[in-house]
């Protein structure tokens, strides 16, 4: 592993009240993560599920931002099918404001047609929705950093627009999610500051991370300018004994989703841990995002801060 590595939590907004979402923001703001984000959905973001709560994601991420005082502030990801581009990017300069200058974005094409169909938003085909997010993209770049911007694209179509103010800081990171080889993984060496991919195993990361890095040479962008993130599932114990406990609890964070996502949790003691997150760093992995959804460990977390991150900064 070359480089220390990053950490951040990633937060879903499902089958909890805000208070547990804060009391969970407040103990990763206290110290060593520098990330905490959120999702964008509309009904809990479980395979085959409609029924739940489930908090909005811009409302959430102003909470997020309003809440904490340390860590940068994003959401992974925000669906490009379920707002303007322009619009979304004023909503992230408030957010900005909110933290005092730690907002960071996330953009993705969007699976859980459910709650698309239920709110009667369009879902269209996996090459429009790629379009849509090159698209998204390069707007919110423009808006941020230039005075007025005309676009004009296949979906979105500006005139003159401007984004007033500006974010506190001059270069606010767009992310880009996904793994898709073929066009997704182009779009982030074309658009985006950053890639985050979720659930991969720390061999399959390395082999999406490669192709990113051929991408960036087809596209004459430096690797080095796009940071390279993973979410991935925690289960931890200070003792080998309650291991089982705790990946039986997997289920009911997941559910149906488990097997696909399976690959990419951690289980285990400290040590366990430690050896599976330095196979990530090996694989090119530069921050390491825990996915947690309610109930949620918050001494899990506390234990992860205190006996496996000081091993790697």
């Amino acid at each position: 592993m070359a480089v220390p590595l990053r950490f951040g939590v990633h937060t879903g907004p499902q089958h909890c009240s805000m208070a547990e979402l804060q009391a969970l923001w407040r103990v990763a703001d206290e110290k060593g993560f520098d990330w905490i984000s959120v999702w964008d959905h509309l009904y809990p973001a479980v395979i085959g599920e409609s029924r739940g709560d489930c908090f909005e994601g811009v409302a959430s991420m102003t909470a997020l931002a309003a809440a904490t005082r340390n860590v940068t502030v994003g959401c992974l990801v925000f669906c490009v099918l379920y707002r303007n581009p322009g619009v979304l990017a004023k909503a992230m300069v408030t957010v900005d404001h909110v933290s005092g200058g730690r907002m960071e974005i996330g953009l993705g094409i969007g699976w859980h047609q459910t709650e698309a169909d239920a709110f009667g938003l369009p879902f269209p085909s996996l090459r429009e929705r790629l379009d849509r997010l090159a698209e998204s993209a390069e707007i919110l770049r423009r808006l941020w950093r230039e005075d007025a911007v005309t676009f004009d694209g296949r979906y979105y179509k500006l005139d003159r627009a401007r984004c007033e103010p500006k974010p506190m800081h001059a270069w606010p990171r767009v992310w880009i999610g996904g793994t898709g080889e073929r066009r997704l993984l182009r779009i982030v060496a074309q658009h985006a500051d950053g890639w985050n991919a979720p659930f991969l195993a720390p061999e399959a990361f390395a082999q999406k991370n490669a192709v990113l890095d051929q991408w960036c040479e087809r596209e004459r962008r430096d690797p080095a300018d796009i940071l390279r993130s993973i979410n991935v599932g925690l289960a931890i114990a200070a003792d080998e004994r309650d291991v089982p406990r705790l990946r039986a609890g997997l289920a009911e964070q997941f559910g149906a989703m488990l097997p696909l996502v399976e690959p990419g949790i951690l289980v285990g003691t400290p040590d366990q841990i430690a050896e599976r997150i330095a196979a990530y760093g090996d694989a090119g992995v530069q921050r390491l995002v825990l996915a947690l959804r309610a109930p949620f460990d918050v001494d899990g977390v506390a234990l992860f801060r205190e006996r496996v991150m000081p091993r790697f900064q």
